[in-house]
């Protein structure tokens, strides 16, 4: 079962310069309030398929769009290295991995919507998303997606979806750790690449890239003076 892998940098408050850019270049509109962008090229259907989600839950459960509206300020389709979905907290965005917005229904892409703008309200109370804490927060939005979703006709196997993954979130299992989420973004961005087209020799080369760059990391850490 593929779980939506949660990797933020909580320090992080000002929107990274590739972010910046990449929202510049994307194709939005606006949604009461709420960007919602694409990178896709012309007839974006990405995005329709966004717009249609939020008229879902508007029309559906109008307390859950305004804590959408009112804890979200964007919604962003892109590209995501071994993610479905993260709340970006630089950006105040629920982020939206293309390939799944196209694969899956609009029913799950407004439960995942959903699912994002819980972790920004929790995060707006000051609940950080720690490693020893991220269980339990996943579970709280799960919750709130399968509370949305029983609304829904023809949704029941969504509704197991989730009913599995919040039973799973309980287990003993190291998924959300650091050195997991390190591990599943190292495969993510060898599948993203494959995605977009890229030869094998590239992914070969961004890996001893990256062992180069521990390498020096650890070289520099070990090298500090003791205190």
């Amino acid at each position: 079962m593929q779980q939506r892998n949660k990797r933020r940098d909580l320090r992080a408050t000002k929107p990274a310069v590739t972010d910046r850019l990449g929202l510049w270049f994307s194709t939005s509109r606006n949604v009461d309030g709420l960007w919602v962008g694409s990178w896709e090229s012309e007839p974006h259907p990405g995005l329709r398929r966004v717009e249609e989600a939020l008229r879902l839950i508007k029309e559906r459960d109008p307390l859950h769009y305004s804590r959408v509206t009112s804890n979200l300020e964007r919604i962003w389709v892109r590209l995501l290295p071994g993610d479905a979905a993260h709340y970006e907290r630089s950006l105040k965005a629920c982020v939206l991995d293309e390939r799944r917005v196209l694969e899956e229904t609009i029913e799950w892409i407004a439960s995942t919507i959903i699912h994002e703008a819980t972790h920004a309200r929790l995060e707006h109370w000051g609940i950080s998303y720690d490693e020893n804490r991220r269980a339990r927060i996943e579970a709280i939005c799960l919750r709130r997606e399968l509370n949305f979703v029983i609304k829904l006709p023809q949704t029941e196997l969504l509704q197991e979806e989730i009913a599995r993954t919040l039973e799973w979130c309980a287990g003993d299992h190291d998924y959300f750790s650091d050195a997991s989420f390190a591990q599943q973004r190292e495969q993510g961005q060898a599948e993203a690449l494959r995605y977009l087209g890229a030869p094998d020799w590239l992914h070969g080369f961004m890996l001893k890239l990256r062992a180069v760059r521990l390498w020096v990391h650890q070289l520099r850490w070990t090298s500090r003076p003791q205190a």
